[in-house]
């Protein structure tokens, strides 16, 4: 990178939920530092978010993929060993290549404090409330950020960062060709009829509502006319395969890798989901979800401006409804079963909220 210009490293490496919450500041800094170099360390699974086949980026300059898979393996052999320390070592060559003048960490990890540090930017700004308190001891200096969602936390820690403030906006999100051409070569084999897709997996068991009630949303919604298309995570997904065989058929899995599931999200006329990666990259496309949460607080991560228990605008264009029980209590530890105040949400209850937006839709 070259010139005067700002640079600036955003360490957000993950999950994908997590990158789409840093992306309204970070693109909110392009908007208003056009000149600035952006770099962003990243998990390579997830750098489709940033760009495309091409190598084609609308926010970002540079994409440092972060190995966390090969450095999480356990050192079985010399062979692996070496492998972990020479990935370690090439990062930070690279980082250290890019000749930041601020390291801005989003994550707030003992990790990713640790890759901002390998940087070596002149600056190194991380948040007072990390998500692991240690990480705090790594930052160069710690910002005390206000928000209550996790977007404007990030804009809060990257306007300290950068010295201007930064107001989130709707996300840039690549347009990979290759993504497109594989939608319109499945879109002709599936039927007429809007999009509804399904993203029944969930980061842990307790976010996760039962399988056989998104099958039966999907009944509801194919008898409406819709084209249901379940998200379905890997070879043999046991939890999209539960979901397809609830619907008695209705439902569709579809295994797809980011580029595939951007443009597919780009298509849909409604995304139901729990708080995980698909719900938060329909919010950032635009598109109207049907979110559910139980452990996990939508103030915090739930589609931005979406009200609770009703269809809203929320603050990207889509429209939005959030539900929550009365009796669910946040708490993010990770037990295997399903919260007990998410399985107070009825299949009918989240049936009529998806058939209401379908309708708000309508011409």
């Amino acid at each position: 990178m070259g010139g005067s210009a700002l640079r600036v490293l955003i360490v957000r490496v993950g999950a994908m939920g997590d990158v789409l919450h840093a992306l309204p500041a970070v693109t909110a800094l392009r908007r208003a530092l056009p000149e600035a170099e952006i770099g962003w360390a990243i998990e390579p699974r997830w750098r489709a978010l940033l760009e495309d086949g091409d190598r084609r980026r609308p926010v970002v300059d540079a994409v440092h993929a972060v190995d966390t898979r090969l450095w999480k393996r356990r050192a079985a052999s010399l062979a692996t060993v070496q492998s972990t320390l020479q990935s370690i070592r090439g990062l930070r060559r690279e980082l250290r290549a890019g000749r930041y003048d601020v390291c801005v960490d989003l994550q707030g990890s003992v990790r990713s404090a640790a890759i901002g540090r390998m940087a070596g930017a002149g600056r190194f700004v991380g948040s007072a409330k990390a998500r692991e308190g240690p990480a705090r001891w790594l930052y160069g200096e710690v910002v005390d950020v206000e928000a209550v969602h996790v977007i404007g936390q990030a804009a809060e820690l990257l306007s300290a960062g950068v010295g201007q403030a930064l107001a989130p906006v709707r996300a840039e999100l690549p347009v990979d060709a290759r993504g497109e051409d594989w939608w319109a070569a499945t879109a002709t084999g599936i039927g007429e009829g809007p999009v509804v897709l399904l993203a029944p997996q969930a980061g842990w068991g307790a976010k996760q509502w039962p399988a056989e009630r998104f099958g039966g949303v999907a009944r509801v919604l194919a008898e409406a006319g819709c084209r249901v298309l379940v998200n379905a995570v890997g070879e043999g997904d046991a939890v999209a395969a539960a979901v397809a065989a609830a619907s008695g058929g209705a439902a569709l899995p579809m295994r797809m890798d980011v580029a595939e599931l951007i443009a597919l999200t780009r298509r849909a006329a409604l995304v139901i989901a729990g708080d995980t990666g698909p719900l938060h990259l329909a919010s950032a496309l635009g598109r109207p979800v049907v979110a559910l949460f139980g452990p996990t607080d939508p103030a915090r991560t739930g589609p931005l401006g979406g009200a609770s228990g009703e269809m809203a605008g929320a603050a990207f264009g889509g429209s939005a409804c959030v539900l929550r029980h009365p009796a669910s209590v946040t708490d993010h530890r990770r037990y295997t079963e399903t919260e007990g105040g998410l399985l107070q949400i009825t299949t009918e209850r989240v049936a009529e909220a998806a058939l209401a937006l379908l309708r708000e839709q309508r011409p």
